[in-house]
């Protein structure tokens, strides 16, 4: 007897996908799936200030190009749950990047919007957050003189190293004490420098 299939961890996108994440409500949909488990467009509606036939519509959406999928193990025929089909996405073909430059545009806007919005929601939980996790806070900067072929190898390396303590997904059993940690990495190039 074979084991089911575990669902993928990581998308990289197409240009359909490309096309579906460029709205920065389908990317907070996403996140807050793979961050929190499945939910209710209503639930989610919530959470972002919309109303529930917004967040339903672009749940759809998200469903027909593959992000979520409905959880039919939940909810009853007047309520639909849906969960995340992937935990990471990305934009890894630079084909699709030109062939797409405003769909990529958008998406990757969308991203960084969602990244300032959590960095803005800890700095604003900064003073009432336990003393040991002010400790670990950090915000840094490090500037790097690279060639691609290095910067590809260190995020490589660095991904490798993230993948052993990942536990986010909404099932993964950590352990006690352990709190949600975002770590954003940002490989960009520094176009100051002549």
């Amino acid at each position: 007897m074979t084991e089911p299939a575990k669902p993928a961890t990581e998308v990289v996108l197409d240009a359909k996908g490309l096309r579906a994440l460029a709205h920065p409500l389908r990317v907070e949909l996403v996140n807050l799936l793979r961050r929190h488990g499945p939910s209710t467009a209503t639930r989610l509606a919530d959470l972002l200030g919309v109303n529930s036939g917004t967040a339903s519509y672009h749940l759809r959406r998200l469903g027909a190009a593959g992000f979520v999928e409905e959880d039919t193990e939940r909810g009853n025929a007047r309520e639909r749950w849906w969960r995340p089909v992937h935990q990471i996405t990305r934009l890894a073909d630079v084909d699709l990047a030109e062939r797409e430059p405003e769909a990529t545009l958008t998406y990757l806007q969308a991203v960084s919007a969602s990244y300032h919005l959590r960095v803005q929601q800890a700095l604003n939980a900064f003073d009432t957050m336990p003393r040991d996790w002010r400790r670990m806070f950090d915000l840094s900067s490090r500037s790097l003189r690279l060639t691609t072929e290095e910067a590809e190898r260190l995020r490589d390396e660095l991904d490798e190293v993230l993948d052993r303590y990942r536990r986010d997904a909404p099932e993964a059993v950590a352990p006690e004490g352990a709190e949600r940690l975002s770590l954003i990495t940002l490989f960009l190039p520094d176009l100051e420098e002549s």
